[in-house]
């Protein structure tokens, strides 16, 4: 045999040996990886059969004995001869079908019906050489195989499109895209193998079935479409692509021991060392290459790794709110990863409750209109599992129900492809959930690795604003406390002050009631003894004859007017030991409008011959009050007569204003005048015993005093206004009706 035919023959194993080593990795994957579902238990068939037609396809070419080739590939078909079945069976699992279970019922029966055929020759009749090399010859069975098997593939194929069609989302694109590019185009390769078998010289294309099986096996890594749990590190790609280069290097080095056989028989050692040092030196680079061509196609991001997190994460720190840490995330994160939208969930542990916001549609930071209310259950699941959530596993994945049913209702209200739990110490402080990729690309380890990451920075970050929340509001408590402290310090303060004045004025009354005990008695009795003296002298003067009429009559209007001014002095000084003793009553009706009326007859003389004018402005409806007329007559005495002694030069304005207040049932007095005034701490102490404004000799300080101890009697009040150099207006609110005293 020529070198360049040896060479022939022999090259053409590379393609079906590195087929066999692809599917033979994919399903040693899905055995050791995946889960006893049918899913991957179909797929393992199906790299099983993929490995098994390219392993037969290599033996029978390579082997001489050619009843040994016959009898290995006849064997072959009892196990490919069921990959019709098999290869629906996992289209059907693939997409969930369920209904159709009748077709690959047919498939297995059509199968189990070819099998004891497959060792006979009406399925293999034998080999046939090519220029290309060996291949099994159909017999007419095989014609029935290939028919069923190219409606199958169709039907396959069909049925992965529509499922492409109806994908909801990206995910669910892309596992079926894959699905049909990996075993739908490598069971059309595989079939059109029928070619050369049924004696056509054309190289067979199923040799090339390699090529969507790196496609398919580039899937599985890197988006774990078959939920195996290999999801792309780059450990796992390395190990793969340096198998399949292994292997490769090592036909390299058997095809080259018998190609170069002739060559070496007088120096066989030499020959073996020049391709063995020859392959070590072509192994390392190539290795490398392998792995640069990993990190060129698996893990080319759209964005920079190392730069996205040192931003986001150097921006977080310095964030002291938490809505501030939301609004940034919802613009930098789905910004980095070029997400269709995405959601910040932030827990609140004295509520339960997850506060959704959303970037997806309008304003960044506005937050969802339905939170999420059973936020524990979420937290109890996301602080045990702590990874990433994918919306298509969460109801596989072994949990109850009554946490299942929240995180499914956190996918909905965020619409969210993926959740990845924000948690610190063991605690939830949120969740960051991300739409599909723009791109339609899936999520890889890279990205998990990158959002975790951050993740974790932002429970950081939401941790350390809630903790200066917490001092703010300790600090904002602080100050109302010291603010309500000194309110209080201040109130007691005043209550001394004001009970310290009430302590004064008590023992001013004492004072004032020892006086009018002491002097009392001996006050009446020179005002008895005056009053009755003129009163008989009034008497005897009316009784003269004699005498000018008018003279008499004067003379005894003044002895009638004198009378009556003793008897208001007693009745002063009566009203003075009333005070003292506090034992007086006040049950009579008084009318205010008399008392000043009367009060302003009693001070005629004072103002009669002055330039003061007294203005009137009482109420005509004024009702009746409740109290003592003597005294609320002084009262009125005392207020007026300060009003004129405050009169500048004897000349200014009094008003006397009197109003029934309906609301509050009282009836309202005041006096205003014109007069000097006085400053705010003279009005302060106007109502103080024996305190007066008044030059020594023209006061005594008790007017007002009196004045307000008999209002407050009466269960009134008394006000000053006063304001030096404009006047003075005293107001005297009195109820009309007093209340019980008990």
């Amino acid at each position: 045999m020529s070198l360049h035919l040896l060479w022939e023959l022999y090259s053409y194993l590379l393609l079906p040996i590195t087929g066999f080593l692809v599917f033979s990795s994919l399903a040693l994957f899905s055995i050791f990886r995946g889960e006893k579902k049918p899913t991957h238990i179909y797929f393992t068939c199906m790299c099983l059969l993929g490995a098994l037609i390219d392993l037969d396809i290599a033996l029978v070419a390579f082997l001489d004995d050619e009843e040994l080739a016959l009898r290995l590939d006849r064997l072959a078909y009892l196990f490919f001869v069921f990959v019709i079945p098999v290869y629906i069976g996992f289209i059907h699992a693939v997409l969930g079908i369920t209904k159709r279970r009748w077709i690959e019922t047919v498939a297995y029966l059509f199968s189990a019906i070819l099998l004891p055929f497959t060792q006979t020759r009406y399925f293999i009749s034998g080999l046939r050489g090519f220029s290309f090399g060996k291949i099994a010859e159909a017999g007419p069975l095989y014609y029935l195989f290939a028919g069923v098997g190219a409606i199958a593939a169709l039907y396959g194929i069909a049925t992965l499109v529509m499922g492409i069609q109806r994908a909801g989302n990206n995910r669910e694109k892309n596992r079926i895209g894959y699905v049909l590019i990996g075993f739908g185009l490598s069971g059309f390769l595989v079939l059109l193998n029928t070619i050369p078998i049924i004696g056509y010289d054309i190289y067979p294309m199923g040799n090339f079935n390699f090529i969507p099986g790196i496609i398919l096996a580039f899937a599985v890594l890197k988006y774990d479409l078959l939920d195996t749990g290999i999801l792309l590190r780059k450990g796992s790609a390395y190990l793969f692509l340096t198998g399949i280069l292994t292997g490769v290097y090592a036909l390299a080095i058997y095809l080259s021991n018998i190609l170069f056989m002739g060559y070496g028989e007088g120096h066989p050692i030499a020959i073996s060392l020049v391709f063995a040092v020859l392959v070590v030196a072509l192994f390392n680079p190539a290795r490398i290459r392998a792995q640069a061509l990993v990190d060129r196609v698996f893990f080319r991001g759209k964005y920079d790794y190392q730069e996205t997190l040192r931003r986001i994460s150097g921006a977080m720190a310095s964030f002291l709110r938490v809505e501030e840490i939301v609004n940034f995330l919802l613009e930098s994160v789905p910004s980095a990863l070029q997400t269709s939208g995405m959601g910040v969930a932030v827990y609140r542990e004295e509520s339960g409750s997850l506060e959704v916001y959303s970037a997806g549609q309008g304003r960044p930071g506005q937050r969802d209109s339905s939170t999420v209310q059973d936020g524990r259950s979420i937290a109890a699941f996301c602080e045990e599992y702590r990874g990433t959530l994918e919306r298509f596993s969460v109801g596989t994945m072994d949990i109850p129900a009554n946490q299942k049913e929240p995180i499914r209702s956190l996918f909905d209200a965020t619409h969210a492809a993926i959740v990845v739990p924000m948690v610190f110490q063991g605690r939830l402080m949120g969740a960051m959930a991300l739409g599909d990729k723009r791109s339609g690309e899936l999520f890889v380890h890279e990205d998990i690795e990158l959002l975790e990451t951050i993740a974790s920075q932002g429970a950081i970050a939401i941790e350390n604003a809630r903790n200066y929340e917490r001092l703010e509001e300790m600090n904002l408590n602080l100050e109302q406390k010291v603010r309500e402290r000194t309110q209080a310090l201040t109130t007691a303060l005043e209550e001394k002050e004001r009970t310290q004045r009430q302590l004064i004025q008590s023992e001013s009354l004492a004072s004032i009631g020892q006086l009018v005990a002491g002097t009392a008695h001996e006050l009446n009795n020179p005002l008895a003894s005056s009053s009755s003296l003129i009163q008989t002298c009034a008497e005897t003067v009316e009784g003269w004859s004699g005498v000018n009429d008018a003279a008499r009559e004067e003379l005894v209007e003044d002895l009638r007017f004198s009378i009556r001014e003793l008897d208001r002095a007693a009745g002063i000084v009566r009203s003075l030991l009333g005070l003292s003793r506090q034992t007086q009553t006040y049950v009579e009706r008084v009318n205010v409008n008399t008392l000043i009326d009367d009060a302003l007859r009693v001070l005629r003389n004072r103002y009669k011959n002055s330039a003061i004018t007294i203005e009137r402005d009482l109420a005509d409806d004024l009702p009746a009050i409740e109290g003592n007329f003597a005294n609320l007559g002084q009262v009125a005495v005392n207020i007026i007569n300060n009003a004129i002694q405050a009169q500048q030069d004897g000349k200014g304005t009094i008003t006397l204003i009197t109003r029934h207040e309906e609301e509050a049932n009282m009836v309202r007095v005041e006096c205003r005048d014109t007069g000097r005034g006085m400053s705010p701490e003279e009005a302060g102490d106007a109502f103080k015993p024996f305190f007066t404004t008044k030059s020594p000799g023209e006061g005594t300080g008790l007017g007002l005093y009196i004045a307000h101890e008999i209002i407050q009697k009466h269960g009134g009040s008394i006000t000053i206004q006063s304001e030096q150099g404009r006047g003075t207006t005293v107001s005297v609110a009195l109820p009309c009706r007093r209340r019980e005293e008990g």
